[in-house]
């Protein structure tokens, strides 16, 4: 089975490089998110222009993730159009 999900590299505070896999990209009011994948961990950053941003709230981050799961559970993969 061939991947054809976008990958992106970040760079932490700490200096550290690391590769993610890009899950989803998506709207929530008038702001754009990520949600970003790799063997050990799980991001979901702001989308800035063509910045990544990682969010400062733990209280923002949840909302998000609440609604987005939401989302997906209202429409499973298997009816979404992949053309």
């Amino acid at each position: 089975m061939t991947n054809f999900r976008d990958h992106v590299t970040i760079q932490d505070q700490e200096g550290n490089v690391k590769t993610f896999a890009v899950e989803a990209l998506f709207d929530m009011g008038e702001k754009s998110y990520a949600l970003l994948r790799n063997k050990n961990e799980t991001l979901l950053m702001r989308v800035e222009g063509k910045e990544l941003v990682g969010l400062a709230s733990e209280e923002e981050k949840n909302d998000i993730l609440d609604a987005y799961e939401i989302a997906v559970d209202a429409v499973p993969a298997e009816f979404v159009d992949r053309e």
